[in-house]
């Protein structure tokens, strides 16, 4: 196929925005809450990455275009290793892509399913990259509300990332979340309260409970608290009163003590601050900057042979999907084309209305030219390798999401 094809990388303009043609797609890997992912090649410098793309019209007719704004907007802002780290955000007439870390050892929820067996070792260094990446989030005020295995990768040493922020909030100084919102056998005990009775709201503890359910679940096999997401919220708070959690006699002390302490039904008396995981006495032995520099050895590496997730996505994307991305190339060309005739069918005009707010309001960001920027002027960079401004342009992209609301709330009538 194509013989003649010349074996240099192409060289894309420095200052032209990356878009899709920038990538080659590799294959299909899974599905989010509201998009879908692939594996690309940046086509000049052969990097590898996940490229998340999500349909415009759909996530407009859904109420999405919040989510999408918001997990783009905190993501824009962040970088750390333990986090799936942004890298590009582009769009096209169709969709929105995000390319992010590529990170091929699966996420946690899958090798539960393979029934793989994660020692206390290989949990109690999950619990400290994880609490790094929670200090991390903390300090730039933004609560994740959504820590589980299906929002944790591997990497292929086995090291932990988190992924997902299309529910993260941002608190600033003593500002309380208080809308219900996680999944359901994950969420601390506040976040039901504030939705039964209005509460106090609830704030960064929540993630931590959240670290010590999926802990307790990765070396069980089970949660703490028998809890789905069709329990009713009255049978859920009347649990946390009245069940015990039961802790297994082969686990260690120092263990059993460190759940307990995550699992502390009280936000103000659970453990929720790197501070506190590090004074635990079952971590008094941990090298804090050698698992922040991913030196210790994880204690479950996951298959390299193998293609970490379910095989089945990249047969969706092949037969099912209307619009494969294989195919956008041609079919946009198509469209543009149509544009101009009398038979092209206008989409109606609200939904057009919506599409055009998006395409304006839409965050585009590249990380490889930013760096490039910092490093030509000499800008100060803080410790994560961001310039000193980046915390303001967090703030200030609230505006996106009032503006984003107000179109998608009115298209999905």
């Amino acid at each position: 196929m194509g013989g003649n094809h010349s074996h240099q990388p192409p060289v894309f303009d420095e200052n032209e925005e990356v878009n899709f043609d920038h990538f080659q797609i590799l294959r299909a890997i899974g599905k989010g809450s509201f998009g879908k992912v692939c594996i690309v090649q940046k086509r000049d410098t052969k990097k590898m990455y996940a490229m998340k793309y999500m349909n415009k019209q759909k996530c407009i007719e859904r109420d999405e275009v919040r989510n999408v704004f918001r997990e783009l907007q905190i993501m824009q802002g962040l970088e750390h290793p333990f986090l799936v780290n942004l890298w590009y955000s582009f769009q096209d007439e169709e969709d929105m892509f995000m390319v992010v870390d590529l990170l091929l050892g699966g996420d946690l929820r899958y090798h539960l399913q393979q029934n793989v067996h994660f020692t206390e070792g290989a949990v109690k260094l999950y619990i400290c990259e994880l609490a790094l990446a929670l200090e991390y989030l903390q300090r730039y005020h933004i609560i994740h509300r959504d820590i589980k295995p299906d929002n944790i990768l591997l990497d292929e040493h086995g090291h932990v990332h988190i992924t997902d922020f299309n529910i993260a909030t941002i608190v600033k100084g003593t500002e309380k979340a208080s809308s219900m919102a996680g999944t359901k056998p994950y969420m601390a005990p506040e976040v039901f309260q504030v939705y039964v009775d209005g509460g106090p709201g609830y704030s960064y503890p929540v993630d931590w409970w959240s670290l010590g359910v999926t802990a307790y679940e990765l070396l069980r096999g089970w949660r703490p608290y028998e809890i789905h997401s069709a329990t009713p919220i009255d049978e859920i708070l009347s649990m946390f009163k009245v069940e015990r959690v039961h802790y297994s006699s082969t686990w260690c002390k120092g263990m059993v003590a460190l759940l307990k302490k995550l699992l502390t039904k009280d936000p103000e008396s659970r453990l929720s601050s790197l501070g506190d995981v590090q004074s635990a006495p079952y971590l008094a032995d941990m090298n804090w900057d050698a698992v922040f520099e991913k030196a210790l050895t994880p204690g479950f590496v996951p298959n390299k042979g193998r293609l970490n997730c379910d095989p089945t996505f990249e047969l969706e994307e092949m037969i099912l999907e209307s619009k494969p991305l294989h195919k956008k190339k041609k079919r946009l060309a198509k469209n543009r084309s149509k544009d101009g005739t009398k038979d092209s069918c206008p989409l109606n005009g609200h939904l057009q209305q919506c599409l055009e707010t998006v395409r304006k309001e839409f965050i585009i960001f590249n990380r490889e030219k930013l760096r490039r920027q910092q490093g030509q002027s000499g800008q100060l960079l803080d410790p994560e390798g961001r310039a000193g401004n980046q915390q303001s342009k967090l703030q200030d992209g609230c505006n996106n999401n009032i503006l984003a609301h107000a179109c998608s709330r009115g298209c999905s009538s």
